[in-house]
């Protein structure tokens, strides 16, 4: 009974050996076939990405080992400028544009009239060179005259002008503060004989000619596309060729503002002229003012009259206006000319310089802030600094 116990037991344990083994032959079989595909594929995946890594070590090699032509980088470089510049021109003109859309929407709400010249898109507007405000007043009619008389071409002229050599000139007046009173009508009558006003959305006053400045370029720059937008006073005489050929010098520049620069004393004193009753935040009293360009005449470029369009609501006034729009450009990325044959003195100043040739682009009297007398004047100072009539159409700009 024992030994049938005992041979029991062996059988049982040869079983038991014989399925762990046939189980165990199953696993190693299988294992063996995926052991062989995993090696039968890696050699071909490592010799795929060993040839890989060994290309692209010879291609940093061979860009290692070239050396790079000055003149190709220098190319190279110029295209990139030249794509940053077309970019940059394209952005102003989007914003010219924008400008001048929101222009004509606001005259669409105020019940304002619109000029054809407004509607146009920035593709079909004439590019010009420069727009040569004159700021006047309603009681400036004799020196608007003296003025048509002298240095402003009038009629054809001014029209052969406009098409020939792109300069653009007007009076610049707004509205009295009764719209269509009898000052509105004097203007308008002027305006059908001599058809060379430039009206604004602005009342007249002199305590408003911050305002007034503003409205200006604003309007001016969605009313013409030009390079440079002057703003010149009714009693300066000015020579128009050498203003343009002042300008184009500084036609590739993005951003400038051109005149006399000056930093006079912040006068706190009440009464007296050129008082600031903002004289506080320029400092302690005997402060001066920041560097801005005399209010005579000056000129900024296309991209700096956007700026004020676009931003004409929240650009602050101080009281005097050549102080107002050098406030507008600080902080901005503007470059400041400060061009002397802008503040010329007249005869006999203006009149050797003119001999010396290096003749003047505005004379004018500091002592009057203008030519003093100008009505009596203007004749006498264009005569001896006047450039000649022919300058300006032998001209190239």
């Amino acid at each position: 009974m024992k030994e049938k116990l005992i041979m029991k037991n062996k059988g049982d344990q040869q079983a038991s050996r014989s399925l762990i083994s046939k189980k165990w032959t199953l696993f190693l079989c299988i294992g063996s076939f995926c052991a062989g595909l995993l090696f039968t594929n890696r050699p071909t995946v490592l010799g795929s990405e060993g040839l890989k890594l060994v290309s692209e070590d010879c291609d940093l090699r061979k860009i290692k080992n070239v050396k790079r032509d000055p003149k190709q980088i220098f190319g190279e470089i110029s295209k990139t400028h030249q794509a940053v510049q077309t970019l940059d021109k394209t952005i102003s003109s989007l914003e010219m544009e924008l400008a001048a859309a929101r222009s004509i929407q606001e005259s669409i709400v105020n019940g304002s009239p619109i000029s054809e010249e407004d509607t146009r898109t920035s593709t079909e507007r004439r590019k010009y060179l420069m727009v040569v405000g004159v700021n006047t007043a309603f009681s400036s009619r004799k020196r608007r005259d003296s003025v048509r008389a002298t240095w402003m071409p009038q009629g054809e002229k001014r029209k052969k002008l406009e098409e020939e050599k792109g300069i653009i000139m007007r009076f610049v007046i707004g509205h009295s503060a009764t719209v269509g009173g009898i000052l509105d009508r004097a203007i308008e009558a002027e305006d059908r004989k001599h058809g060379d006003f430039l009206r604004l959305d602005h009342v007249e006053g002199y305590l408003e000619l911050s305002a007034k400045t503003k409205t200006y370029f604003a309007t001016a720059v969605t009313m013409w596309d030009a390079e440079f937008y002057i703003k010149v006073d009714d009693d300066v005489h000015v020579n128009i060729a050498t203003l343009g050929h002042t300008l184009v010098r500084h036609r590739k520049k993005k951003r400038v503002y051109i005149g006399c620069m000056k930093s006079g004393p912040v006068l706190a004193q009440k009464g007296v002229r050129y008082h600031e009753p903002e004289y506080w935040k320029f400092g302690e009293s005997g402060n001066k003012y920041f560097r801005h360009a005399t209010g005579q005449l000056y000129a900024i470029s296309k991209d700096l009259a956007t700026y004020i369009a676009l931003n004409q609501h929240v650009l602050h006034k101080y009281a005097n206006e050549d102080v107002s729009l050098g406030s507008w450009f600080i902080g901005l990325d503007v470059e400041h000319i400060d061009d002397r044959r802008l503040c010329c003195g007249t005869p006999p100043d203006c009149e050797w310089k003119a001999q010396a040739g290096n003749a003047c682009v505005a004379s004018f009297d500091w002592t009057c802030s203008g030519i003093c007398r100008s009505v009596d004047r203007m004749k006498e100072v264009h005569r001896r600094c006047g450039e000649g009539e022919n300058s300006v159409w032998s001209s190239t700009f």
